[in-house]
Order: C-alpha cells, then sequence, then structure tokens
C-alpha cells in the first residue's frame, strides 16, 4: 500500500478545507493507504508535514482551491485536484493518484539556502500613509539590489493599492524576500520562501546593506519554518523561533500594530476632513459668515449641510471603529477584526474617542489571538473557530471590557485632555505647538512623527483643531526649507541635492515631510538640528496665534477652501517663518563644497602627478 501526504485548502480556510481532509483520511484508511494530511486553514496550518513525512511519501496529493507552495515536494509526483474532488469522490482521486500524477518540476533552493551566483529578489515595502516611504524604500532596495548585481522586484503597497504586484511565477523563482515595511504585512504568499523583514528606514538608507544582511539573517516562512522537528523538540523549537524574530524584525510590534490600524484609518480622516471644509466653503458662499454653522439643524437639506454630515457623522464616525479594528486584525489577523471594529465603535459609545479605540484594538487582537491558541477542537470543527467562536467570544469580552472597565475612566482623561487643549494660553499653546513642531521633523515621517500626527488627527473627533494646524505647519517647513536652502545656498549641496530641492519644494507644498530624508540622511548632524529649529517655530505661531485646521491633509491646497483654516494670515506666517529659519540655519550649519562633493576645509588625499 502507498505513503501518502496531502494537502487541502480553500479560499476561505474554512469548512472545504477540513471536509476535504475528512474524506481523504476515510477513503485512504478504508483502502489501505498510510496517509498524513496538512490543512491550511483561516487558524493556521494544522497537522504540518515534516520533512521525514515527505521524504518517505510515494505521492503527494494537493486537494486544493488556491495555490500552495510546492517547493517541499521536489522530485516527487505530485496529483492535483480541487476541494470538491476529494469531498465527493476521495476513492477515486486517490485511485488516479495511485495510477497517475507527474513528477513536481525542480523547486527552487530559496527555501532552504541561498543558492550561488546572482539572486533574484522579490519584497514589498510599506508604510502607514503609503506615499514616500513606501516608494523611497522600494527604490533602495532596487538600487541595492543592481549594486550587487542582482535582480529585483519590489512591490509597493501604497495609498493607491499595490503597484508593480507580485506575480505567483515572480515568488516561486525567488530566491530571497525582503519585506520593508512599518505596518503588518500579509506573508502567506511567501510561506517555505526564505523571508526577511525590517522597516522601511533601513531600505531607505542602505538597499544594499538590508539584502546582504537579509541574505545571512532570512528564516524559512511558514509551515517550512517548524516542520524539520516534532513540537516541542529543540530543533522545532528554534527554527519557530527564528521565523518569529524575522517576521518581528526592524519595527517593534505595538508601533507597527498602531501603524497598521493608523494607515486603514488616515483615509477616513482625510475624506472626512475634507468633506467638512468643503461644506463650510459652501455655506459660506451661500449664506455668508454665518456659514460656519452649516452643521445646524436649521440648514438641513441644503448641499452644505449634508456635505457636513457625510464627512462628520460617516467618515468621522468610522474613523475610530477602523483604526481599532485594523490595529486587531494585525495582531489577530482575519479572526480579530470584528471584535476590534466592534470595541472601537463602543469607544464612541463610551466616549472614550480615539484613545479608547487603540486601547480597545490591542485588548481585541491579544484576547482573540489568546484565543485561537487555547482552544482546542476536534479537526471536523476546527472551521467553527474563525466564524463563529472567535469573533462571538472576541466580542463579548472586549464589549464587556469597554462597557463596565475601559469606557468611562478613559472617556474622562480624553475630556481632561480636550479642556487642557482648549483652555491653552498663548505660551502654553506655543510650547505645545513648539514640541508637536520638533517631533514632525525629528525623523520625517518616522515613529516620533506618526505619533505626532495620530495625536493631532484622533483629536478631531474631539473637535480640537489647533494641534492638527500646528502639525501640518511644521510638516510641510522641512522640504519647503532645503528647497529654499538648494536656491540660495547652492555651494552648500551637492549637484544632485540641488536637482532633488526641487522636487522637495514640491512635497513639501503637499504637506509630505518625507521629501526631507534623502538630505537628513547624508548630513543629519547639520540637516536635522536646522529642520526642527523651523518646524518648531511654525508649530509654535500656529497654536499660539489660535489657527485651527479643519482638513487634516492637503497641504497649500487646503488653505484656499474657505473656513478650512482659521486665522489664514498667521497659518501662513507661520509657515513662512518656520521655513526662513530653517533655510537660515542651513546656510549656517552647512558648509561650502569643493567640486568633489566633500567641504571645502577637509583634508584630501594628494593626486599624485602623472
Amino acid at each position: 500500500m502507498a505513503q501518502i501526504v496531502a494537502v487541502t485548502a480553500c479560499p476561505t480556510g474554512i469548512a472545504h478545507t477540513f471536509m476535504a481532509a475528512e474524506s481523504l483520511r476515510r477513503a485512504a484508511a478504508q483502502a489501505g493507504h498510510t496517509l498524513h494530511v496538512e490543512t491550511q486553514g483561516s487558524v493556521g496550518t494544522q497537522d504540518a508535514l515534516t520533512p521525514a513525512q515527505i521524504a518517505q511519501a510515494d505521492l503527494v496529493i494537493l486537494a486544493t482551491d488556491v495555490a500552495v507552495d510546492e517547493s517541499r515536494f521536489a522530485g516527487k509526483t505530485i496529483v492535483r485536484a480541487g476541494t470538491q474532488d476529494a469531498i465527493r469522490d476521495p476513492g477515486a482521486l486517490l485511485a488516479r493518484a495511485a495510477t497517475s500524477g507527474a513528477p513536481s518540476s525542480p523547486a527552487s533552493s530559496a527555501g532552504t539556502a541561498t543558492p550561488a551566483g546572482p539572486l533574484h529578489i522579490v519584497g514589498i515595502t510599506a508604510c502607514p500613509t503609503g506615499i514616500a516611504h513606501t516608494f523611497m524604500a522600494a527604490e533602495g532596495l532596487e538600487g541595492g539590489a543592481k549594486k550587487l548585481g542582482y535582480t529585483a522586484k519590489i512591490e509597493t503597497q501604497g495609498s493607491v493599492g499595490a503597484g508593480n504586484a507580485l506575480t505567483p511565477d515572480d515568488i516561486a523563482r525567488a530566491d530571497l524576500v525582503v519585506i520593508a515595511a512599518d505596518t503588518n504585512v500579509d506573508l502567506s504568499r511567501f510561506t517555505g520562501k526564505r523571508v526577511y523583514v525590517t522597516g522601511t528606514k533601513a531600505a531607505i538608507k542602505d538597499g544594499a546593506g538590508v539584502i546582504t544582511t537579509a541574505q545571512t539573517q532570512a528564516a524559512v516562512h511558514g509551515q517550512a519554518a517548524a516542520g524539520g522537528a516534532d513540537p516541542g523538540s529543540p530543533d522545532y523549537v528554534a527554527q519557530a523561533a527564528a521565523a518569529k524574530a524575522a517576521k518581528n524584525a526592524g519595527t517593534p510590534a505595538f508601533y507597527k500594530h498602531l501603524m497598521t490600524g493608523v494607515s486603514h484609518m488616515l483615509p477616513f480622516v482625510v475624506a472626512g476632513g475634507l468633506l467638512i471644509a468643503l461644506a463650510f466653503a459652501i455655506g459660506s458662499f451661500q449664506f455668508g459668515d454665518q456659514g460656519i454653522f452649516i452643521y445646524e439643524d436649521k440648514y438641513a437639506g441644503t448641499l452644505g449641510n449634508t456635505l457636513f454630515k457625510i464627512g462628520a457623522n460617516g467618515a468621522f464616525g468610522l474613523f475610530v471603529p477602523v483604526l481599532a479594528g485594523y490595529i486587531a486584525f494585525s495582531i489577530a489577523d482575519r479572526p480579530g477584526l470584528a471584535p476590534g471594529m466592534i470595541g472601537g465603535f463602543l469607544a464612541g459609545l463610551t466616549g472614550s474617542g480615539f484613545l479608547g479605540g487603540i486601547i480597545a484594538g490591542f485588548l481585541a487582537g491579544y484576547l482573540v489571538l489568546w484565543l485561537t491558541r487555547a482552544i482546542k477542537l476536534p479537526r471536523t470543527l476546527e472551521g467553527l473557530k474563525p466564524t463563529l467562536i472567535l469573533p462571538l467570544l472576541g466580542t463579548l469580552g472586549v464589549g464587556l471590557l469597554m462597557m463596565f472597565v475601559v469606557g468611562k475612566p478613559v472617556a474622562a482623561a480624553l475630556t481632561g485632555l480636550t479642556a487642557w487643549l482648549q483652555g491653552l494660553g498663548n505660551t502654553s499653546a506655543a510650547l505645545l505647538g513648539a514640541l508637536l513642531g520638533g517631533m514632525m521633523a525629528f525623523d520625517m515621517g518616522g515613529p516620533i512623527n506618526k505619533a505626532a500626527y495620530t495625536f493631532s488627527t484622533g483629536l478631531l473627533g474631539a473637535k480640537v483643531y489647533g494641534p492638527i494646524a500646528a502639525t501640518m505647519a511644521a510638516g510641510m517647513t522641512p522640504p519647503l526649507a532645503l528647497f529654499l536652502a538648494t536656491l540660495i545656498f547652492k555651494n552648500r549641496f551637492t549637484k544632485d541635492e540641488v536637482e532633488a530641492g526641487k522636487a522637495a519644494g514640491v512635497l513639501g507644498i503637499s504637506f509630505i515631510t518625507e521629501g526631507a530624508i534623502p538630505f537628513a540622511a547624508r548630513d543629519p548632524l547639520r540637516v536635522i538640528p536646522s529642520l526642527m529649529a523651523g518646524s518648531a517655530v511654525a508649530g509654535a505661531i500656529s497654536m499660539a496665534a489660535g489657527c485651527l485646521l479643519r482638513a487634516p491633509h492637503g497641504g497649500i491646497f487646503v488653505l484656499f477652501i474657505p473656513n478650512a483654516v482659521t486665522n489664514l494670515p498667521m497659518y501662513v506666517a507661520a509657515i513662512v517663518a518656520g521655513t526662513v529659519v530653517s533655510t537660515l540655519m542651513l546656510g549656517i550649519l552647512k558648509k561650502p563644497l569643493g567640486e568633489d562633493g566633500l567641504p571645502l576645509n577637509t583634508a584630501r588625499t594628494p593626486v599624485a602627478a602623472d
């Protein structure tokens, strides 16, 4: 009788996966075959096939409705079928397997070791906003691969979806997978491949260095990573730990989960804020100075009032549930999404706002993750976990905690924070604005920058509009200052930097702080303090002057919308003042460069005469 190994999987990873596995087991037992079945379900891989089981197998059955990694089965006879074939007539499928099937094509050795010679690298880059860091990291990896003599294809998961998307064929022939992301990225496509995970900043700074590090530190992802030994053995534990370390490398888990929620939340905040700004603009056009009160019931039915409801009640009403839901999704995958979103909605009901939403997201994620590991069911009932048991128990637990434990204290804290911010005097407001401004320029899109922006956008739901005004002004200042400095102090910059300054200007007026990163990476000790000083000035002036911003993004373009900015002249003055301060400091701190790109006072190696 035959020794058979099988894999079952369906798109949802629920019923068909486990029904196909059970049908094959019964048919194999009746026919006298020895069968080991691995199920790839929505709660992970169950009964993962070990290398020893695969090595002893006479043939492999893949009863799947989705693509699965076949590199483990190199040299084995593989019979491919759908889950319905295994469910309806498993005996016929086993009989066909015994008399047919073709040897699999030789698999790439990427799943076990890095081959000699040029590598083919695939990767994914992603950042919370999906704008600058995403594409700069991709350029860094592609440039690094080219420098090392390798080929690379990098998928960008940006604000408008996936660009340069990886195909199954790209992944199949890849020798190495590099993930440079500050948000959670789905790695299921790379099962069996050597995967290395880091943050976008590392890829931007030194793409070649990241690839070199990946060659030595990448760990096999998925079941193959822990399939070499029995669970509990030292080898199994070591391999599983290596795979987990690779997945969590580069960016702290807490930050990555939070930024995953923020990246999904931002479109709701931006859309809602712009619609509210448009509502005020239309209200001002129709009703003059009274248009600022377009949200009142007496204007119901007007276009301005309708747009306000869409933005405030629709988009803003969803951003906290989405924030919480995707924090939980980042931690516990799909089973965490519903409890997280419901917890976020309850944060709104209890008045705990975005702070409560963040807490709800982490509570839901870690609770569902614990339940996933703690609840053990018979194989035939595993399909109930992701659709019934985990959402029910997760929502129950998070809901009770939010209603009886978390909601009221956090609501009180948020109310106190709101009252404090609204009651700030000019001096205190200027200090807060300077702090937010300095944070925006410190790492230009990194964790500290995003902390300031997340704090400011979260307060929009509480109708606190001052911090977001200071944050946007301070975020526009660094690239604008570099643009101006490359015009006024050309001898302080290389030719490439002067050209890059033009792009920085465009990014600056669009509120994309990341345009300053290339300059800061080249000369951080002079550039970063200069930019922080100007951004602190911009933030301080904005807050002290009582500037308010109702559109949380858009840069200079939202300034033309009537009533989007309160005290517009001083807001423009804040941006200009911050830009001028940073520009002058850049001119003072940076030294003139020679033709070789080095400061004129730098010692040079003598050139031998011909």
